[in-house]
């Protein structure tokens, strides 16, 4: 029976080479994926990755997923698709309910019969309760994709509870899994072009529920390496490093104009959408992004600080999370949390003086 079903399926190949290729390989096509966000919008990046899940969906019958009752807030219903349902197995959206593992145990099982291409989403906070599906998953080589938004402190009022803290180092730890917090709406687009061609294992998104800057520096970023000079030192070795992801990436260029007009500092700023893409590159490369010689670095990330020692060094610093959030409104609570220019001036002024 199972010959009769190979020479069947091949017979199908050979007269439908269109819808044979989509069900036997877990790519995505990305070759009409338009980026037409201008610089100076203020945009959230779970909103840009809806716009995205869109442009896939027109694109790809075979993309589809769904949320643990969150989509929403999410943002990833696909608007001109369906419900999946008994009744209606054409739709696209899947609801799952308030069942985070088994909603991504069910997104493995569709991304392991092939032909299909499936997502699920939260908040972020929560992929404490689908982490062994993440990781079950990266055993297995497959590209399940995970969306998590609601990134940071600036959730605010909802408090500690849901303002995720050691989430991202948690994810960032699980071997064969490649997690993006994009910067910006550009950022997000190139994200998704890596996460639709990677075929070998599962990809997490990272995204803000809170609008950011739409910056001129991230149009067409080469996100797929991970990490890159979003504005450059004038020397080859300048006088510090900033490194930086998501939303802090705008706060990391503010931070480099402030110094420059206080102390002359030849400052280089690096975006770093995905560490474990950055980890992959050539030696040349990472000296490239960050040499060796310059000391001066600093991290800057609303997450646990554990996963930037390994690039500020013993003599850096880093502008992190290592305590459990607080309600409040959220700009003031990141605020309050140090994530401001003036903030992160002195720290990186307190590290010159300790340094020189």
């Amino acid at each position: 029976m199972y010959d009769e079903w190979v020479k069947l399926f091949e017979k199908y190949g050979q007269e439908y080479p269109a819808g044979y290729a989509q069900l036997t390989t877990n790519m995505l096509d990305v070759t009409d994926l338009v980026d037409e966000y201008q610089t100076g919008d203020q945009l959230a990046t779970r909103v840009a990755s809806s716009d995205v899940l869109q442009q896939l969906a027109k694109a790809n019958p075979q993309f589809w997923g769904g949320a643990a009752d969150l989509a929403s807030s999410n943002k990833t219903a696909l608007k001109d698709d369906g419900n999946f349902t008994p009744d209606n197995y054409a739709g696209r959206n899947v609801y799952y309910g308030v069942r985070e593992f088994g909603a991504a145990t069910a997104t493995n099982g569709i991304n392991l019969h092939v032909g299909s291409r499936a997502y699920v989403s939260t908040f972020m906070v929560f992929s404490d309760y689908l982490k062994a599906a993440i990781r079950l998953v990266a055993i297995q080589h497959l590209p399940s994709i995970f969306i998590f938004t609601h990134d940071s402190l600036a959730v605010g009022e909802d408090g500690p509870t849901h303002e995720p803290i050691e989430q991202l180092a948690m994810l960032r730890t699980i071997p064969n899994v490649q997690v993006f917090r994009p910067a910006d709406a550009h950022e997000t687009v190139e994200a998704w072009k890596v996460i639709a061609k990677t075929t070998d294992k599962p990809s997490v998104l990272i995204a803000s529920r809170q609008k950011l800057p739409v910056l001129d520096e991230t149009k067409g970023a080469d996100v797929e390496k991970g990490a890159y000079i979003i504005s450059p030192a004038k020397t080859q070795e300048p006088d510090g490093i900033l490194l930086a992801s998501g939303s802090e990436v705008s706060l990391a260029l503010e931070v480099k104009v402030k110094l420059q007009k206080q102390g002359d500092y030849d400052i280089q700023v690096v975006s770093v959408p995905s560490i474990e893409r950055f980890k992959e590159q050539s030696a040349d490369y990472q000296e490239q992004v960050l040499p060796t010689g310059v000391r001066h670095r600093l991290a800057v990330e609303m997450g646990n600080t554990q996963a930037w020692y390994q690039f500020v060094g013993l003599d850096g610093r880093v502008v992190g999370v290592d305590t459990l959030g607080k309600s409040g409104k959220g700009p003031e609570v990141v605020a309050d949390y140090g994530f401001t220019v003036d903030h992160v001036v002195d720290v990186f002024n307190k590290m010159w003086e300790d340094q020189n």
